[in-house]
């Protein structure tokens, strides 16, 4: 995004942008900083201060692009005075491994945060602020996407207060103390702030999973498109399993899309994301049926924090995987997608692709075949 506006501006222009090691590229107006993602570092603590310094100061005349995408949760932590990034590593991990959805899991990190939700168009104002981004959230609610650091919140501390609460997560003094503060609550909707603020979606899961339905309707394929989902990825594999058999039984020819993000409940100890337990749990469900199959990747080339996007299966899965004394059922008690599909050669690995509209998955069904 960095690199696209240094070569689509017109003038001089100066900034600083955050990304995950591996993703930056080049530029020379713009000042690129890799850090940690999905868990925050020193390096994302530095880059965050810095660009909330960039931001103070400003008048009427001055003008603030923030470019946003999904990641930005992680990458822009700073943390309320009395609360360490030590602390924020720990809450973040205990946020992941619950299986909680990403939207109350960015209520929380807006709320323990001097930068997101809406504080950083706070900080810029009275400067006008555009913000172009591509979402990875279902909705495509900017106040989300990246826990919405230029968009006004309406959610509240007591809120996040819930949902550390309702998970059973140990929360440290300093959160808790701090979740009681009024100056832990964030900037509402009509904030006279957000005056000058624009908030555009350039990208979106939506528009991505739309172009694949369009492809295949013209290639003649029925097209069944789920839109943006969430909820745990094996029970909803284990849904759409269901739906593709349905299709399967009526002779149908056809694509089952979706987009959004789904959640995993940690319960082994195995590797894999959120892609590749979906397909682990698709393939259990559809038990090797004939003329089946899917694709499931996080279009930023990185499921959850493996080095692969996703992965691929096919009528064979199962068989080939009893070949080699693999069990799906026994790598999916053990959380051990990322193994399972490595052992096969199916892992899909892309390295950086450097957008997120986060995830996509495609279910294809042959259809029967006229003798």
């Amino acid at each position: 995004m960095a690199r696209v506006v240094e070569n689509r501006w017109p003038g001089k222009l100066d900034g600083l942008v955050v990304t995950r090691y591996g993703h930056g590229v080049p530029c020379s107006q713009i000042e690129v900083v890799e850090a940690g993602h999905p868990m925050p570092d020193k390096a994302g603590l530095k880059a965050a201060r810095r660009i909330l310094d960039l931001v103070v100061n400003l008048t009427p005349d001055d003008l603030v692009l923030a470019l946003i995408s999904g990641g930005g949760s992680a990458l822009l932590t700073v943390p309320p005075a009395g609360i360490t990034l030590a602390e924020m590593q720990s809450l973040t991990a205990a946020l992941l491994k619950s299986g909680v959805p990403i939207s109350e899991i960015n209520c929380v990190r807006k709320h323990l945060s001097a930068i997101k939700g809406g504080r950083l168009a706070l900080a810029a104002a009275p400067a006008p602020v555009v913000a172009l981004i591509i979402s990875d959230v279902p909705g495509d609610d900017p106040a989300l996407v990246a826990s919405g650091p230029t968009a006004p919140d309406p959610t509240t501390s007591a809120n996040a207060a819930d949902i550390l609460r309702g998970r059973g997560i140990n929360v440290p003094e300093p959160v808790a103390a701090w979740l009681k503060n009024p100056q832990s609550e964030t900037p509402k909707p009509g904030d006279p702030a957000f005056a000058q603020v624009q908030n555009r979606i350039i990208a979106s899961s939506g528009m991505a999973v739309a172009a694949t339905a369009r492809i295949a309707g013209a290639a003649g394929l029925v097209v069944n498109n789920l839109g943006d989902v969430e909820g745990e990825a094996r029970m909803l594999a284990r849904d759409h399993a269901q739906t593709a058999l349905q299709l399967q039984r009526e002779g149908k020819a056809a694509l089952i899309l979706s987009g959004g993000e789904t959640t995993v409940t940690l319960r082994g100890n195995g590797r894999g994301g959120r892609n590749s337990e979906y397909l682990l749990a698709l393939a259990a469900a559809l038990d090797g049926a004939d003329g089946i199959w899917a694709i499931a990747c996080d279009t930023d080339g990185i499921d959850g924090s493996e080095d692969n996007a996703g992965a691929v299966i096919a009528p064979d899965t199962l068989r080939r995987a009893a070949a080699l004394g693999l069990s799906a059922n026994d790598a999916l008690a053990q959380n051990n997608s990322y193994g399972f599909f490595a052992d096969l050669g199916d892992l899909i690995v892309t390295g950086p692709t450097c957008t997120n509209v986060n995830d996509f998955r495609a279910i294809l069904i042959a259809g029967s075949r006229k003798k």
